[in-house]
């Protein structure tokens, strides 16, 4: 669960429209509308990417009158699908993805079970992504990947550039050739392995 405090808002006055706030948005919360930023109140999930990227300091964040609560009901579907869903994506369902938020893979599974088909339809549910928008994009990708969803980029947006290989999908000649430079592709592998297929801690909803 996410608690969102703040809201973004714009200063129309200083507003030029450039669309660099409408570029950042991880849950596309911001839109210009006749050369003005506009912000999707309810959509908004405070990240402050907007605000800390206007050329013009035109969006400040400011304290919601109401706070938001942003989650996936995790039990609300089959978790076994979850589950599947985390192992094929080669993580475990109980690791955190999004450091700055703490979502776990399984929280995102859920959300893509529930017809999420998007980083940023999943952002806007769970959260995820709200934080330094970094490195959480990736393991978002290997899920909707699993699950057979293969998403575009947003039109003219700066959110996310695409999945980076996994160390699964390094080749074996490019392992051969770094293995004498100190890299270790086939220990990392089974370290990694462990992890994803690791138990589950003892559910309190099963």
């Amino acid at each position: 669960m996410k608690v969102v405090n703040l809201l973004a808002l714009v200063d129309r006055e200083k507003c030029r429209g450039c669309k660099t706030c409408e570029r950042v948005c991880p849950v596309l919360a911001i839109k210009v509308v006749d050369r003005k930023a506009v912000v999707d109140a309810e959509k908004c999930r405070g990240c402050a990417a907007c605000e800390q990227r206007c050329p013009y300091y035109a969006i400040s964040m400011v304290k919601r009158e109401e706070p938001v609560v942003v989650s996936v009901e995790v039990s609300a579907v089959d978790y076994t699908k979850v589950e599947e869903l985390c192992r094929r994506a080669k993580l475990h369902p109980e690791q955190i993805i999004c450091y700055c938020t703490a979502t776990r893979a399984e929280e995102v599974a859920a959300a893509i079970l529930q017809g999420a088909s998007s980083p940023e339809d999943i952002s806007l549910r769970t959260g995820v992504r709200t934080g330094c928008k970094v490195e959480c994009i990736q393991p978002i990708l290997r899920l909707l990947e699993v699950a057979g969803i293969k998403p575009e980029p947003p039109k003219g947006g700066w959110q996310w550039y695409g999945r980076t290989p996994t160390v699964w999908e390094i080749p074996d000649e490019v392992k051969k050739k770094y293995a004498r430079r100190g890299f270790y592709f086939d220990e990392d592998i089974k370290l990694l392995d462990r992890v994803a297929t690791a138990p589950l801690q003892e559910r309190s909803d099963s």
